[in-house]
């Protein structure tokens, strides 16, 4: 088997090739519509996150991706030019290299007088220079350093770091950051040693939980505030509370916290919800019913009602579902199909048929419609009936375009035209796919239908895609210029330092900054925040943000949001060890512990690519690893790719039973295919009985071909023809 070849991750390589070619033509072309440059505020909005064209032409920028050993003589050189923003930017990424490797001296050297020249970063050119002066132990002059960013930038988020290093002289400089700058890391270490000292300050701990909710420490915090501090909690402070427990996933804690907080139709449907989550059935009966009655009218009150039926004995149900089909037009489909489910378990099909008509006329365009044509479909194919089956499914691509179902029916539609002889009709649909779905796990199936080199699920290992990185940062849309241009030079913790004080609306964000923040999230390694945060951007309801989530799937920088590439050269190296398409082992470790390093399954899985301890020790012995530890992202992925070419050759190289061989286990996989044979793969998948594993399946080879599209460039023009 030949080695794979051909690796390119170059940062500077080819900004015409990658990010001009996606811009103009590519399949996430940045052409934008109105609403955007409305919603933005400005005349244009061509290539929101793209770097400008003066930064495309950066000499600097491209070094960014680079480790400061690779980029020091090149930076020297264009640091010791004449004045221009290139030179200003090498100066001062210089002095940053520096400072971090203890070389505070020769830091100084290229931050001298840098502040005029740099306006931009004038404050934060201060605190490198305070930071170089501590590196070197000059006390006095870091100190003198740090009361001038006082007198000069007082409400500048620099000045927490000044009044975090004076503290410990005059703790009054600790009280006024904990007042000025209560959302800052900086003042978040001051409260920190506080709390160590008197951990009973209920003011602190509210401080804590309201600007820092998801961190793992607040997460006792917040247990401390509930078990200690209930009775002198006021509704805003549970609404922190409460939204810190929804969001990490405590769904029961939540529930009990909303209860709590300040009254609203969301807060009161959480309730309800919540416990639902938990399996805590009668509470969650309880919540919804409490939402009914305090906001009958609420948006939420319909879809509280579908689950409360849901929760409820068959007349009940109907009940509350006639309830929702009368009064909230945005949830009847969803009742209607409910309650025809029920009226047939009670023996009234006449009625249950009449329900579903129901749907399909007065509903034509709902997810729900969607759902019941597609389900009828699925029955019609089972049968054999694929003339019936592609009846039904193909009005899901046309009326319910925005239907989660709908690349999936489209995908079928052009399958089964095929199989019914109509050539140019499956043809057309799997073209249709691709321009209208790019991104979905039935995009890569159409893409291989009409024959690119994508890979089928027998060849997908042994493809050696070229993988070309961006050569610049995509550009985040909310923050200030300076938060901006810190982002672009690669300063990550000061960008986020910088973010969590311009965060306000961390609560209830806009599109812009959930997205800017689920960027920023990732460059400090909170990866698995970072991408959620980009994609729940999907589970917007409002129509403007809607629109305005539409408006930023179509920048590239979006799709490489969602698709990143930590430890890419790890990946690369065990990759070809392993004789293994390195876009499928990234697919698939964004899909188990998108890419935290340190993650724990419920079941004592670890690190990257989830290993477990058992497994990992046999493997570790067949390739004579000592010293290991799964929570080290490179032997996580030594001991993972080497699991994951055993389950290719397991199975002839069959990468659809590897995954799924993968997550559920050889024995599972084998019943499976004694049981439903294997003579089409596609078919195979929509058989697999694990909901869980269809899934995973699913998403790890949609995640390869997103890996596929964006990072290697034959693919990527290849597609542009459907963009």
């Amino acid at each position: 088997m030949e080695k794979p070849k051909n690796y390119n991750i170059l940062g500077a390589v080819g900004i015409g090739l990658m990010v001009s070619g996606l811009l103009a033509g590519g399949i996430v072309a940045a052409s934008m519509s109105g609403h955007l440059d409305k919603w933005l505020g400005k005349e244009k909005a061509e290539n929101l996150l793209s770097p400008s064209k003066e930064d495309a032409q950066s000499t600097v920028l491209p070094l960014v991706s680079q480790s400061p050993q690779e980029r020091l003589s090149q930076l020297e050189a264009i640091a010791s030019g004449n004045k221009s923003q290139d030179q200003y930017r090498a100066r001062y990424l210089l002095a940053a290299d520096l400072i971090a490797q203890k070389q505070g001296q020769a830091a100084l050297k290229w931050l001298a007088g840098l502040e005029t020249d740099y306006p931009i970063l004038a404050s934060h050119i201060l605190l490198k220079r305070a930071q170089a002066y501590t590196s070197i132990g000059d006390k006095a002059k870091a100190q003198a350093t740090w009361q001038e960013i006082l007198a000069k930038y007082p409400n500048d988020t620099v000045a927490a770091h000044a009044l975090y290093n004076l503290s410990s002289a005059n703790p009054e400089n600790g009280d006024n950051a904990i007042a000025k700058f209560p959302a800052h890391p900086a003042t978040g270490a001051i409260i920190k040693e506080r709390l160590q000292k008197n951990p009973n300050q209920l003011p602190l701990l509210l401080i804590v939980a309201k600007h820092n909710p998801d961190s793992l420490e607040t997460g006792a915090i917040r247990n401390t505030l509930v078990e200690k501090y209930a009775s002198q909690l006021k509704p805003e402070d549970w609404d922190a509370i409460a939204w810190g427990y929804w969001q990490t996933m405590n769904y029961a804690e939540a529930a009990k916290a909303y209860s709590k907080a300040t009254p609203s139709p969301l807060q009161a449907y959480r309730v309800g919800r919540g416990y639902h989550l938990k399996g805590k059935r009668d509470e969650a009966k309880l919540g919804y019913q409490q939402l009914i009655k305090t906001f009958p009218d609420a948006k939420e009150t319909g879809l509280g009602l579908r689950r409360l039926a849901s929760l409820s004995p068959s007349e009940e149900a109907i009940t509350y579902l006639d309830k929702v089909i009368s009064k909230f037009p945005d949830e009847a489909a969803a009742a209607l199909i409910a309650k025809a489910d029920i009226l047939e378990s009670l023996g009234s099909a006449t009625s249950a048929t009449q329900a579903r008509q129901s749907v399909l006329t007065q509903y034509p365009k709902s997810d729900a419609t969607a759902e019941y044509r597609w389900k009828v479909a699925q029955n019609y194919a089972k049968q054999g009936k694929l003339a019936e089956a592609w009846q039904w499914a193909q009005p899901i691509t046309t009326e319910n375009p925005d239907s989660a179902l709908a690349a999936e029916a489209g995908f079928w539609v052009g399958r089964w035209a095929i199989q019914l002889g109509r050539e140019g009709d499956g043809k057309k649909a799997f073209e249709y796919i691709l321009t209208k779905y790019p991104s979905s796990f039935y995009a890569w199936r159409s893409a291989q239908k009409l024959g690119l080199p994508v890979g089928d699920y027998t060849t997908l290992r042994n493809l050696t895609p070229e993988i070309v990185k961006p050569p610049l940062r995509f550009i985040p849309p909310a923050g200030s210029d300076t938060l901006k241009e810190l982002y672009q030079l690669g300063q990550n913790y000061d960008t986020w330092a910088l973010w969590q004080v311009e965060f306000t609306n961390r609560f209830n964000p806009t599109v812009a900054e959930q997205f800017t923040d689920g960027l920023i999230r990732q460059e400090i390694g909170e990866t698995l925040r970072g991408i959620n945060q980009i994609w729940n951007l999907s589970q917007r309801d409002k129509p403007e943000e809607k629109q305005q989530w539409q408006a930023l799937r179509r920048e590239p920088g979006y799709w490489y949001g969602l698709f990143p590439l930590p430890y890419i050269e790890s990946v690369i190296q065990f990759s070809q060890q392993r004789q293994l398409n390195p876009c499928l082992v990234m697919g698939l470790i964004r899909q188990e512990s998108r890419f935290e390093r340190k993650i724990e399954s419920s079941a004592g899985a670890l690190g990257l690519m989830q290993v477990m301890p058992a497994t990992g020790k046999w493997v570790a012995e067949k390739i004579q690893l000592k010293d290991y530890k799964l929570t080290n992202p490179s032997d996580n992925i030594n001991l993972g790719t080497w699991y994951l070419a055993h389950t290719h050759e397991e199975y002839n190289n069959n990468t659809l039973l590897a995954v799924a061989s993968y997550n559920a286990g050889p024995g599972n996989v084998s019943s499976w295919i004694s049981k439903y044979g294997f003579s089409d793969a596609d078919g195979f998948i929509e058989k697999i009985p694990f909901a869980e594993t269809k899934g995973y399946v699913e998403s790890v080879l949609e995640n390869y071909w997103n890996y596929l599209r964006l990072y290697n460039p034959e693919i990527n023009q290849a597609l542009s023809k459907y963009s």
